[in-house]
């Protein structure tokens, strides 16, 4: 059983790195669209979302080139390759979030909706940005690894 175990964290070592990576950056994400929304007001949730993305992509292009894909190159050439590419997709999962965070407070009206957790209060926008946060972790997993960090 234990040998089975081993081998399947092997086998899938990079996903369960890019899982635990991607969920930190959520966090990272969370918590500066949180701090900034406090910061701006809710009403400026979409600014809000591009500081906390920058953020979350300064902190996941480091710990995705360290950690999850381990590319092992700082190399000028290789940086003038990876950090555009890594943006660059980046902004499309961003448009994508932008696009989503628009379509669930502005038109489906989560920004009236909140849940209490515990002594917590959640806000329809942030309910919106974990939503959308998973789809994100998916689409930038997939970018990452087919197109950015590729192995060759």
């Amino acid at each position: 059983m234990m040998t089975k175990i081993k081998e399947l964290i092997i086998k899938y070592k990079e996903l369960i790195i890019y899982v635990i990576f991607g969920g930190l950056t959520t966090v990272v994400n969370l918590v500066v669209f949180t701090l900034f929304g406090m910061l701006l007001g809710d009403e400026r949730y979409l600014i809000t979302n591009a500081i906390a993305w920058f953020a979350a992509v300064v902190f996941a292009y480091i710990t995705n080139k360290i950690w999850v894909f381990e590319s092992k190159s700082w190399s000028g050439k290789v940086l003038l390759k990876e950090i555009p590419s890594f943006f660059a997709a980046r902004v499309f999962s961003f448009v994508l979030e932008e696009a989503g965070l628009f379509l669930f407070v502005d038109i489906l009206s989560f920004n009236e909706i909140s849940i209490k957790i515990l002594s917590f209060e959640i806000g329809g926008e942030l309910i919106a940005k974990v939503i959308l946060a998973v789809v994100v972790v998916v689409v930038n997993y997939v970018l990452s690894k087919l197109v950015i960090f590729k192995k060759k």
